[in-house]
C-alpha cells in the first residue's frame, strides 16, 4: 500500500486485528450506528458491536474515530471541534464516536491510555492523529493530512448529504489569517518547509499566535520524519545511544505513531546522560513535544516535573 511519508510513520501503532475478526452481529435486529445530532450520517455512535460496519466503510471514505468519555471535559471540547469540521468537508470524511466507558473492547483495541483519543481509519488501517483537546486551527491541518493520506491509498469516495434548509445553515466561517492560509494550503500540497515558514512568520508577527505556534510545531513533526523508516532508525538509536540525531529520529517517530512516553523517557534519560553543556538541544526538543502533546496531556506533566528534577 502506498502511502506518503507522513503515514508511513503512523501505521501500526494500533492493533484492531481482535475487532476486525470479531464476527458481526446477526442481521435481526440489528440497528446501525446512530447519527448524531444535524450532522446525520456523517457523526455516528459507534459501539464494540457495530465497529465492523464502520472498519469496512473505511474502505471508501476514511472514518475518524474520537474516544471520548462523559467525565472528560477536554472531550467536551475537542468533540464540537470533531464534529464541525467533518460537517464542513462534506461527506468526505466520517465521524465515529465511542464512548470507551460503554465499549471497552474498543477502548482496548485502540489502547485508549488517555483520552479524548483520535484516530483515524483508512482502508481499514488505524493511523494516529492526536491526543488531547487540540485547537481547531491544528484538527484542521491534521484532517488535511488525514486527506491527502486517504488519496494517497485510492480511498477518494464521500458520503451523499441532503443540504440543510437555508435557514438552519451556520454562519459563515470568517476566513483564516493570511499566513494561516498559506501554510494550510502548503500542508495540504506536502510542501511542509513552506508551512514552517508561513507559520514562523505569523509567530514573528504576532507572538501570542497560540494557533500558529500549534501548527509549526505539528509541521515541523511531519517534516522531519518523511522519509524515515523506524527500523533503521531504531537501529542507529540502539548502536549510538549518545548520538542526539539519531534518538532524536525515534522519538520523533514515537511521537507520530501515538507512543507518547517512549518519546519522552528516550529524551529524558538521553538529557540526564549528556554531559551539562550538551543538554540544551534534548530541553528545547522536549519541549517543542510537550507543546504537542498539549498540557492537558497527564504525561506531559510527568515528563515535565522528571526533567525540571534533572536540571536542578
Amino acid at each position: 500500500m502506498s502511502t506518503p511519508a507522513s503515514g508511513a510513520v503512523m501505521r501500526g501503532a494500533v492493533d484492531l486485528s481482535t475487532l476486525r475478526n470479531r464476527p458481526q452481529p446477526p442481521a435481526e435486529g440489528a440497528v446501525p450506528p446512530a447519527p448524531s445530532g444535524d450532522a446525520g450520517a456523517l457523526v455516528r455512535d459507534v459501539t464494540d458491536q457495530t465497529f465492523g460496519e464502520i472498519l469496512e466503510l473505511s474502505r471508501t471514505v476514511p472514518v475518524v474515530v474520537d474516544l471520548w468519555a462523559e467525565w472528560c471535559g477536554p472531550c467536551k471540547q475537542l468533540s464540537p471541534i470533531l464534529e464541525k469540521v467533518v460537517v464542513e468537508l462534506g461527506g468526505r470524511v466520517v465521524l465515529a464516536k465511542v464512548d470507551v466507558d460503554a465499549n471497552p473492547q474498543l477502548a482496548q483495541g485502540f489502547r485508549a491510555q488517555s483520552i479524548p483519543m483520535v484516530v483515524a481509519l483508512v482502508a481499514g488501517q488505524p493511523v494516529p492523529m492526536f491526543t488531547g483537546a487540540v485547537p481547531e486551527q491544528q484538527v484542521r491541518e491534521v484532517f488535511a493530512q488525514l486527506l491527502q493520506l486517504a488519496a494517497q491509498n485510492g480511498v477518494t469516495g464521500s458520503l451523499s448529504v441532503s443540504d440543510e434548509p437555508a435557514d438552519a445553515a451556520e454562519p459563515e466561517e470568517p476566513a483564516l489569517p493570511p499566513l494561516h492560509a498559506e501554510a494550510f494550503e502548503a500542508i495540504e500540497a506536502g510542501d511542509y518547509p513552506r508551512a514552517i515558514a508561513a507559520y514562523e512568520k505569523a509567530i514573528i508577527e504576532n507572538p501570542r499566535d497560540d494557533d500558529a505556534r500549534a501548527g509549526l510545531g505539528q509541521v515541523r513533526l511531519l517534516d522531519r520524519v518523511q522519509g524515515l523508516d523506524l527500523q533503521a532508525a531504531r537501529a542507529a538509536a540502539a548502536a549510538s545511544p549518545s548520538d542526539v540525531d539519531a534518538q532524536f529520529a525515534v522519538a520523533d517517530l514515537d511521537i507520530a505513531g501515538g507512543h507518547v512516553e517512549d518519546a519522552f523517557d528516550r529524551l529524558l534519560e538521553l538529557f540526564a546522560a549528556l554531559p551539562s553543556d550538551d543538554r540544551a538541544p534534548v530541553r528545547e526538543r522536549l519541549l517543542e513535544l510537550f507543546g504537542l502533546v498539549g498540557d492537558a496531556d497527564p504525561r506531559v506533566g510527568v515528563a515535565r516535573r522528571r526533567l525540571t528534577s534533572l536540571l536542578f
